[in-house]
């Protein structure tokens, strides 16, 4: 399976659309940002057919071990990014032909 980088993806575009690169990565840079303060501020993303981006609180371990000193530490409670993927997304990536991953 590639690794595919923002840098592909503004070539990919290109090729589809015939826009300025320098261009199509302006929009993609506005894009992933607003996608960053929406998520930062406490807001969902929702995708239509593709997902959903979510801020979602994770309790802090309680039992956590310090693996320098093997202290017990309480993990701290915070916030992570989450991606839910669509039906659409979840069926295309379902029928992949385990070659192909």
């Amino acid at each position: 399976m590639a690794k595919i980088i923002k840098a592909d993806l503004v070539e990919e575009v290109f090729h589809t659309t015939n826009l300025p690169k320098n261009e199509i990565n302006t929009i993609t840079d506005a894009l992933f940002t607003e996608i960053k303060n929406a998520l930062c501020n406490g807001n969902s993303i929702e995708l239509r057919n593709f997902g959903t981006f979510e801020p979602r609180l994770r309790k802090g371990k309680s039992n956590a071990r310090n693996p320098r000193t093997g202290e017990i530490v309480q993990g701290e409670t915070h916030y992570v990014a989450v991606f839910k993927a669509g039906r659409e997304l979840k069926e295309k990536i379902w029928t992949l032909k385990k070659s192909e991953k």
